[in-house]
């Protein structure tokens, strides 16, 4: 048999005591800890697999684009945006579905589309995009009004030039040309000297002369 010493024998006491004292607690915290730390791991593994799904519908949805069908587009875009929507792919698959509806002359599903990408997107730029995008639908639409609406609403600084551009062919549309002609301006007055849009847009004021 073992024996111990009173030195000895009296850590083995304390380290009991201890244990009856604290050790419930310990263990709890310790599966506590194991449990969130497998919980992570799990978590993380759906992460990447679900990240690898949305790539790879993505991949498809690219392939499919180039049928030109732009039922089957929006077929593989929605398996993105509906199974997938706080992925970075949704909103871009988004985009592609809106502009096979554009070529295919249906406006109100590309609308639509790029409207998804406003309210689902988290990059601001998509939003700023989107916007474009459906004001150049809406300008084809001659829906002036409406289009000028769409451009009104806040969008990144990068984009003023930009969205100040499409305003002017908005109000030379509607033959507001005084209206559009202070809107190239503006325009020019945002795009940088070396952005070879710089030049598109002085064409466009240059073409106005001083007509009213």
């Amino acid at each position: 048999m073992v024996t111990y010493n009173l030195e000895e024998q009296e850590k083995i006491d304390g380290i009991k005591n201890w244990w009856d004292k604290f050790g419930n607690a310990l263990i709890i915290l310790l599966t506590a800890f194991l449990v969130t730390i497998a919980g992570m791991q799990a978590w993380n593994y759906y992460q990447q697999k679900q990240s690898q799904q949305a790539a790879d519908l993505y991949a498809l949805l690219q392939q499919v684009k180039t049928s030109g069908d732009a039922s089957r587009v929006n077929d593989a875009a929605q398996l993105l945006t509906e199974g997938f929507p706080s992925s970075g792919y949704a909103p871009r698959a988004a985009m592609i579905a809106a502009q096979a509806d554009v070529d295919a002359g249906n406006g109100k599903r590309a609308v639509q589309n790029l409207q998804w990408v406003i309210d689902h997107a988290k990059e601001p730029t998509m939003h700023d995009v989107a916007r474009l995008r459906i004001a150049g639908i809406l300008l084809d639409e001659e829906k002036y009004d409406d289009a000028l609406k769409v451009l009104n609403a806040q969008h990144g600084e990068t984009f003023a030039g930009l969205y100040l551009d499409r305003k002017g062919d908005i109000l030379v549309a509607a033959n507001k040309i005084s209206e559009a002609r202070l809107s190239y301006q503006a325009a020019i007055e945002k795009l940088s000297k070396t952005n070879n849009y710089f030049n598109i847009v002085q064409m466009k004021l240059d073409a106005l002369g001083d007509s009213e």
